[in-house]
């Protein structure tokens, strides 16, 4: 009687749990329906109602990524995606997961992650052509953006040199210019010094000039009364020389 006792106890306790999973699966048949149907919004509210109810089923997570990818929202489609990749038991069921993952993560521009989620969507499904084929563009679209990064670094590189460059000839030019204006300075400079020097030059030779007039003034001046001492000194010796005439008082 105990053992029946407990049975039934398991059995009520068993029996909201079957419940509860029977609801989600049939929320996931709901939601099946309404993403045949294009009504995608509907389909996630669906789809997030069965997780609630039951978070274990893979169906569910895979679905309501379609759901989401479907909207656009891809970054959380990459998460429930990549829920059902780990859920999944067989290859299938992953290369299928893993397919969709790598799909959403491409339309998130996140390249090396999608190429990683082909990589093993073939893994588990070697003959999946349109994983190989995503799988190929998605490397292309690296190598090129890979490329055009490259580009970008060297048109910046090149900028910077030239500008560098324009810089480094700014200055060079303002050093020049500098040291131009400072060569004119000093020419200026020792210009004033020339010509003060050749103005005291000159102002010397002119005092020199003077003194010479002035001496040679004096020396003619000096001769003259030499000349003129001379006269007077002949002149008194031709006086004493001369007999000199005594008028003699007549009688009247």
């Amino acid at each position: 009687m105990k053992q029946l006792i407990v049975s039934i106890a398991l059995i009520l306790f068993a029996f909201p749990i079957w419940v509860e999973a029977q609801s989600a699966y049939y929320d996931v048949r709901q939601g099946n329906e309404k993403y045949l149907e294009n009504d995608y919004q509907s389909a996630e509210e669906l789809f997030r109602e069965s997780i609630r109810k039951d978070p274990k089923p893979l169906e569910s997570a895979y679905n309501l990524g379609n759901a989401l990818y479907r909207q656009g929202e891809y970054e959380e489609a990459v998460n429930y995606f990549s829920a059902a990749a780990k859920k999944a038991k067989d290859e299938q069921t992953k290369a299928k997961a893993y397919h969709n993952l790598g799909n959403a993560l491409l339309k998130n521009q996140k390249l090396e992650e999608s190429i990683n989620a082909y990589k093993k969507a073939l893994l588990n499904n070697p003959k999946d052509e349109e994983s190989r084929y995503n799988l190929a563009y998605a490397q292309q679209q690296l190598k090129q953006q890979e490329q055009q990064q490259q580009e970008k670094q060297d048109q910046q590189q090149d900028q910077e040199n030239q500008e560098d460059k324009e810089e480094q000839e700014q200055e060079n030019q303002e050093q020049k210019n500098q040291e131009e204006q400072e060569q004119e300075q000093e020419n200026q400079e020792q210009s004033e010094e020339e010509k003060q020097d050749q103005q005291q030059q000159q102002e010397k030779q002119q005092q020199q000039q003077q003194q010479q007039v002035s001496r040679e003034d004096a020396e003619r001046i000096l001769e003259a009364l030499n000349e003129k001492e001379k006269e007077v000194q002949e002149k008194l010796k031709k006086k004493k020389g001369k007999a000199v005439k005594i008028d003699i008082e007549k009688d009247w």
